[in-house]
C-alpha cells in the first residue's frame, strides 16, 4: 500500500513536470527545458524502480508480476483505499501519456522550424558531389566552355 502511495506521488510530480515542459515548449524556453529534462529523467527512473518493486511484491504474493495482477491483489487485500489509489494511478498514467504525446508534437514542430532555418542559411550550390581518387568527396561545379580560336 505504501508503494502504491509513493507511485501516486511520483506520478503527480511527473504530471506537474510534463505540464511545465509543455509551457516551456510553447514559450520556446530552451534553458528551462534542459533543467526539466534532468529532473524528469531522475523521476522516471524512480518510478521504474517503484513499479519493479510492486511487480516483485505481487509475484511474491502469488498474483503474477503484471499490472493486471493488481486487481487480484486489491480484491484479496481488503484495502478499501487501494482500489481508489490504483484507479487514480491508472488515470494519471493515461494523462501523462497524452501530455507526453502532445509535448512530442511540440518538440517535432520546433525541430522542423530549426531545420528549416538551417536550410535557409546553407548556401544553395549547383555543384555536384563526386568522390575523388583519394575517396574523399569533392564538388565539381558545372563547367563553362571556352571557345578558343
Amino acid at each position: 500500500m505504501s508503494s502504491l502511495l509513493q507511485e501516486q506521488q511520483a506520478m503527480t510530480t511527473l504530471l506537474d513536470l510534463l505540464k511545465q515542459e509543455q509551457q516551456h515548449l510553447v514559450a520556446a524556453d530552451i534553458d528551462a527545458l534542459v533543467a526539466l529534462t534532468t529532473e524528469k529523467s531522475t523521476l522516471v527512473n524512480q518510478m521504474a524502480v517503484l513499479a519493479s518493486q510492486r511487480h516483485g511484491a505481487l509475484g511474491a504474493a502469488g498474483f503474477g508480476t503484471q499490472d493486471s495482477a493488481m486487481d487480484g491483489w486489491i480484491a484479496a487485500s481488503g484495502e478499501a483505499q487501494a482500489s481508489t489509489l490504483w484507479q487514480q494511478l491508472l488515470e494519471m498514467t493515461h494523462e501523462a501519456k497524452e501530455l507526453n504525446r502532445v509535448n512530442g508534437i511540440l518538440i517535432n514542430k520546433h525541430m522542423s522550424r530549426t531545420q528549416g532555418a538551417l536550410n535557409i542559411l546553407r548556401p544553395q550550390s549547383q555543384a555536384t558531389n563526386f568522390y575523388g581518387p583519394s575517396g574523399h568527396a569533392t564538388s565539381i561545379s558545372p563547367s563553362r566552355g571556352f571557345i578558343v580560336g
